[in-house]
């Protein structure tokens, strides 16, 4: 199944409404970084009790950067759209939204700061899921390519080093990115188990 291609982005955005929606925001949470930093300013966390509960997950939007914004949608198109194919536009969306402010909330208490952004937390949330919910119940889930876990969590471990910080001068939300993927994993987790506990009923 070929899930997101370019070339037919027509039917790409037909297949995964969800997956052009986020995409969607993440372009504009770009160009408002690049374009109006006071509205940005509105955009970073805030905790729940300032009572603007919707910056709990705005800075998933919020990219710094041709390469981070172009980076996170070519996964969040790959990895989300065969969620979104499979279980559902709304089992994404809830997907992105308890994992995007799972990783705000521990990115902001780990580094102490609300000047973060990106999607890559929810990215690591559904590589998590999809991994995970194939290890367990491969029959209902598609395959992620080969390697791919073990590149994303070796780069995951990399960036945790601080070299790219040093040699880059790039921030890296590894605390995000981290939670993440531990995220994802649980929620993975989960649906797998539910999903084997439906096909053992049905078979009895």
């Amino acid at each position: 199944m070929n899930f997101w291609n370019i070339a037919s982005w027509r039917y790409g955005i037909k297949k995964s409404p969800i997956v052009a929606l986020l995409i969607l925001g993440c372009l504009v949470g770009a160009s408002i970084v690049e374009l109006s930093p006071s509205i940005t300013n509105t955009l970073f966390f805030a905790e729940p009790n300032q009572g603007q509960y919707y910056r709990i997950l705005t800075p998933i939007f919020l990219h710094f950067g041709i390469l981070h914004l172009v980076f996170n949608g070519l996964w969040l198109a790959m990895l989300g759209s065969r969620i979104e194919y499979i279980e559902g536009s709304v089992h994404l969306l809830l997907l992105v939204v308890i994992s995007g402010a799972a990783s705000n909330i521990a990115q902001f208490y780990w580094s102490g700061t609300i000047y973060f952004g990106g999607m890559s937390g929810v990215i690591y949330a559904l590589l998590g899921y999809l991994w995970i919910k194939h290890k367990i119940a491969p029959q209902y889930f598609a395959p992620l390519p080969s390697g791919l876990m073990g590149f994303m969590v070796g780069w995951l471990v990399l960036c945790m080093t601080g070299v790219l910080e040093v040699a880059l001068g790039i921030g890296v939300a590894n605390a995000a990115h981290l939670s993440g993927l531990v995220a994802g994993l649980l929620i993975g987790l989960t649906f797998a188990l539910k999903s084997l506990a439906l096909s053992k009923n049905s078979e009895e």
